[in-house]
């Protein structure tokens, strides 16, 4: 493992946190979505108004997947129709909030408008609902989806190594970014359907280093729908051994609309 990773993660942390500095001495501490109410950099410019916009995902969810159902469920549900067709790769797969409104807004501002404050509220998203989850979970470290050097040239950061920092330091385990590469410049995801999705990340990502990995790890993303880039992910991560796989993304898309319904436990087909 790369000693150096650590440092490099601190000073990326570092600069991202004065940038935050720099833009509350240039604009008020006005919320940087609604631009009406009072917001510090603490809450990432984000107001409490605007905060309880979210809507954090609960209720019935795929066991494996987590997506969330729609409706009631009789009894545990079961595993929705992708996951009963195609087992993914991970063994869970979990996220904080649903992809829309503020929060969508949010990561598309993070991630395409260089505005890395919105890293500040996102990762307190991720961080209320995950931390719960993997608190009594011996976690080995957490692996943020990685960008081709292409990509990570053009954005200047890497969203997804923003949004694991906070949950790393709280779970009191490092970020690791020297063992698994991107190794192709895909397309989009967003601008593909579910079958061009996995086509489209099936090699995009390889191993670094040769030595092995194991017990659980936590791949953190912004955002899961197909869950195509997070099993391409985890399926280098198997290949080096890790026998526990747990995937935190901060929203949750479908590419189909609302949420299916699920009746008596039998949850149908998902996004």
């Amino acid at each position: 493992m790369n000693p150096g990773g650590g440092f490099i993660n601190r000073c990326r942390t570092a600069v991202g946190t004065f940038a935050e500095g720099l833009l509350g001495l240039v604009y008020p501490p006005a919320c940087a979505l609604c631009h009406e109410q009072r917001a510090l950099p603490a809450s990432g410019h984000v107001c409490d108004t605007c905060r309880d916009r979210v809507r954090r995902i609960s209720g019935p969810i795929c066991p494996r997947c987590g997506l969330p159902f729609s409706g009631s469920v009789t009894g545990a549900p079961g595993s929705c129709a992708d996951c009963r067709d195609a087992s993914p790769p991970w063994d869970r797969a979990r996220a904080a909030v649903h992809a829309e409104g503020v929060a969508l807004e949010a990561v598309h501002r993070l991630k395409y408008q260089r505005e890395p404050w919105f890293a500040t509220f996102l990762s307190g998203l991720l961080v209320e609902a995950a931390l719960p989850d993997l608190a009594d979970r011996k976690v080995e470290g957490i692996i943020p989806v990685p960008l081709h050097r292409v990509r990570r040239r053009e954005r200047e950061f890497n969203q997804a190594e923003r949004l694991a920092l906070p949950l790393a330091r709280a779970l009191g385990v490092a970020v690791v970014t020297d063992r698994v590469q991107r190794v192709e410049p895909t397309r989009n995801q967003a601008t593909l359907d579910r079958r061009e999705r996995r086509l489209n990340v099936r090699s995009a990502f390889g191993a670094l280093g040769e030595g092995r990995l194991q017990g659980h790890w936590v791949v953190v993303d912004d955002v899961l729908t197909t869950g195509a880039t997070a099993a391409a992910v985890c399926g280098v991560l198997r290949r080096m051994g890790v026998t526990e796989i747990t995937v935190w993304a901060v929203a949750r898309a479908t590419l189909d609309g609302p949420a299916p319904s699920a009746v008596a436990g039998r949850p149908s087909a998902v996004a």
